[in-house]
Parts: C-alpha cells; sequence; structure tokens
C-alpha cells in the first residue's frame, strides 16, 4: 500500500483542524449537555466512517474494510477507556464544566503516544515478523484477564502511579477553577486538575498497550493503523458526556471487549496458517459489539 506523503499530511491537517474548531466551540467552562454531546458523536463517527470511504475509492475494497475493522475496533475499546475516565473524574470529585479541558488535552496526548506506538509497532513487525506471534499470545491473555476481572472496579487512588506521581509533585486537595497549577506562599502546586490529567494520560497509554496490538492484527499498513486510531479517539469526548451517565447499562461490554481481543489475537496467531477474510473478522467484530 503506498500511501503519498501529501495524504498523510492532508489527514494530519485535518485532524489538527477538527482538534482546533473542538477547543474553539468548547472554549468556555461549561458542562456539556447529552444533545450537544450526541451531535459531536454523530460528527465524529460521520467523519470517521467518510475517511472509510475516501479510503475504499483510493484503494479498494479490501482496504477499506481493514480500515474499517480496525476504526471499529478502537471505537468499541474506547468505551471501556471512557468508563475509567468517568470512575477518575468521581475519584477526585472534578465538575463536568472542567472536564472537557482536560479531555481535550488528554486526546491530544493520546494521538501522540499512539502514533509513536504505531511507528514502534510497524518497525518491529517490519524487522521481526515472528513478534506477530508475541502479540497474539498477549492479546488473547489479555482478553482472558478481561473477562476473569469483568466485575472489578477501577479505583484511581489506590493505583501505584497515582501513588508515585503524588509522591514526586507537590500537590493541594482544592480546586482553583481550571488552573492546574497554583502558587501559595511562594510555593507552586499542583492542583487535582493537573492529578487527573496525568491519570488520564497514563491509562490512555496503558489502553494502547492493548488497542495497538488488536488492530495490528486486522491490518498491518502503518496509515491504516493510525487513521483509525485517530478518528475513533477524536470522539472520545463527546462519547464520555454521552455515556457516562449509562455507565451502568453496559454490564456485558468486560466480556464483549475481552471476547473481541481473544479473537483477534487468534486471527493474528493463525496468520501463516489460514488468513482471516477481512469481511469475516469484521462481521464478527461487529456482531459482538
Amino acid at each position: 500500500m503506498n500511501v503519498p506523503l501529501w495524504l498523510w499530511l492532508a489527514v494530519l491537517g485535518l485532524i489538527l483542524l477538527m482538534l482546533a474548531i473542538d477547543l474553539f466551540a468548547h472554549r468556555q467552562a461549561k458542562v456539556i449537555a447529552v444533545k450537544e454531546a450526541a451531535i459531536w458523536s454523530a460528527i465524529w463517527v460521520s467523519l470517521g466512517v467518510a475517511f472509510g470511504f475516501v479510503v475504499w475509492w483510493m484503494f479498494g475494497a479490501e482496504r477499506a474494510q481493514e480500515y474499517f475493522s480496525g476504526f471499529v475496533i478502537e471505537k468499541s475499546l474506547a468505551v471501556d477507556n471512557v468508563f475509567v475516565w468517568a470512575m477518575i473524574f468521581a475519584a477526585f470529585s472534578i465538575p463536568r464544566e472542567y472536564q472537557h479541558r482536560i479531555l481535550f488535552l488528554g486526546v491530544v496526548g493520546a494521538l501522540v503516544f499512539r502514533g509513536i506506538f504505531i511507528a514502534l509497532g510497524a518497525a518491529l513487525i517490519y524487522q521481526f515478523s515472528w513478534i506477530l506471534y508475541l502479540f497474539a499470545a498477549f492479546l488473547i491473555y489479555t482478553g482472558v484477564k478481561m473477562y476473569q476481572q469483568r466485575n472489578q472496579h477501577y479505583n484511581p487512588t489506590e493505583s501505584k502511579f497515582y501513588r508515585w506521581f503524588t509522591s514526586k509533585v507537590r500537590s493541594t486537595d482544592k480546586l482553583y477553577g481550571q488552573r492546574m497549577f497554583v502558587r501559595i506562599g511562594g510555593v507552586v502546586f499542583a492542583t487535582p486538575l493537573l492529578i487527573v490529567l496525568a491519570l488520564v494520560e497514563f491509562t490512555d497509554i496503558v489502553f494502547a498497550v492493548d488497542s495497538i496490538p488488536a488492530i495490528f492484527a486486522v491490518t498491518s499498513e502503518p496509515f491504516l493503523v493510525f487513521t483509525a486510531n485517530a478518528f475513533a479517539i477524536l470522539g472520545l469526548r463527546a462519547m464520555y458526556f454521552l455515556l457516562s451517565d449509562l455507565i451502568h447499562r453496559f454490564v456485558y461490554l468486560k466480556v464483549g471487549l475481552a471476547f473481541i481481543l481473544v479473537w483477534v489475537g487468534i486471527k493474528m496467531g493463525l496468520h501463516d496458517i489460514y488468513k482471516v477474510p477481512t469481511t469475516i473478522s469484521l462481521a464478527v467484530i461487529i456482531l459482538v459489539i
């Protein structure tokens, strides 16, 4: 798959433009209503789907199906990420009007880190094709572990990262608007918003460790891996404000995600013996979701 440089630059330009529009639209601290979140969610999903048809037009149906498979995988795994964000905000009692800014910065960081992980993963696969078997084993292990821990709930204040971060950074328990740093008595302190942002970024990295190998199971093309990730991630903020009050309804989410991880792990592990058609893989993923 030969992707011209201008297409890479056009995609990056579109991502930056949409981020700028989103930031301008939410430049003031305010509560994001469900209706507004639904509209933005529809915009982001439509943009991701429309790009899939661009891939179809430029590179053919097979590549488009690989993109859509990756997009659906990333979107489904992102739902779990959204619920972890909700737990983080609840643990620190962050008002809803301050949450969008944190999520915006978190998504920007996620795009950067995932870009790095994708480049690293593609380089490793190119140099050591056998590493796909390690990715496959890791995905199956992660899926089984997720199923076993499906009833456990994440507590950010008990995580090792939280204890490490708060031991290294002087912080205060009081909020000062949207400020992440405050000077008290001549000493600079981090506010809870900075701690929450650090936790959001850290969880994004942890989730990327699962999602990047998962998408490499359906396509090895870095361009498709990156764009599927990017368009799925761009809609996470709107998805959070749309679904954060409905967490209790997604009782089978962990089970479904566990099945998908095991499925793509098996598919990746069998790639030298039998290549599962992309159409079948996409159908299975959509059916599970």
